[in-house]
């Protein structure tokens, strides 16, 4: 009697595209020197990333989500990671504060006269006026980095002393676009209104976009900057 083998077929599942991408965002996530990426979590639903566990520092969970959006098809990421200060890490608010004047004091962009500093539980708040956006942005990069911080709310307030144009602006941001060889103009629409200018349109990149939001950002007399491009890989 002749005796058939069974064979067990194996199914094979094809990988998706939100597989892939979730693959792609670990692979970068574990490449980054920086970054200790053991504890992060990863899922990606329709170009939507969300990182979700914990890791040591207010700056390594920045640079998780900057990571992620250097990844082709990141269309938003959700940052959901915590900090879970690990040993030695860990600081006393006034230590903390102290730390934060001290660093604004020494970083050459900003005006620390005008900043104040608040700390409550590890989360650093900024306060203040300056004149120009990249003076915020340097405040917040000034303490983001320092032991102990759990996390950063930037509510520096960008109040220009030149007045803004509206005529000359979109002239200026126009020729910066065309200037940097990552934009396409006339993929990005602008609108000003006083001292508040309104992006939108689509973009290819998360690269793409930041560079149109700095490129906006850098006419005088800009006091506010709404961004609704859209990352269309």
């Amino acid at each position: 009697m002749q005796q058939h083998e069974s064979h067990k077929v194996s199914k094979v599942i094809p990988m998706t595209a939100d597989n892939e991408l979730q693959q792609s965002v670990l692979d970068e996530l574990r490449e980054e020197p920086s970054l200790d990426a053991a504890h992060i979590g990863i899922t990606a639903d329709k170009g939507v990333v969300t990182l979700t566990g914990s890791v040591c520092s207010y700056a390594e969970k920045l640079i998780a989500e900057e990571a992620a959006k250097r990844v082709f098809g990141v269309r938003a990421v959700a940052n959901e990671v915590h900090v879970q200060l690990c040993d030695g890490h860990k600081r006393t608010d006034s230590e903390i504060a102290k730390a934060a004047v001290d660093a604004l004091r020494w970083h050459s962009m900003v005006p620390d006269e005008w900043v104040k500093v608040t700390v409550d539980k590890g989360w650093v708040t900024l306060e203040g006026t300056v004149d120009w956006k990249y003076q915020k942005d340097a405040a917040d990069h000034a303490v983001r980095h320092l032991t102990g911080v759990r996390a950063v709310t930037n509510a520096i307030a960008v109040k220009p002393t030149t007045p803004l144009k509206i005529g000359e602006v979109k002239h200026r941001i126009f020729e910066a676009f065309r200037r940097n060889a990552e934009l396409e103009a006339r993929r990005i629409g602008i609108d000003a209104h006083e001292n508040k200018v309104v992006l939108h349109g689509n973009v290819h990149d998360w690269s793409e976009l930041r560079e149109a939001q700095r490129a906006a950002w850098s006419a005088p007399g800009v006091a506010e900057v709404e961004n609704r491009l859209v990352v269309v890989p």
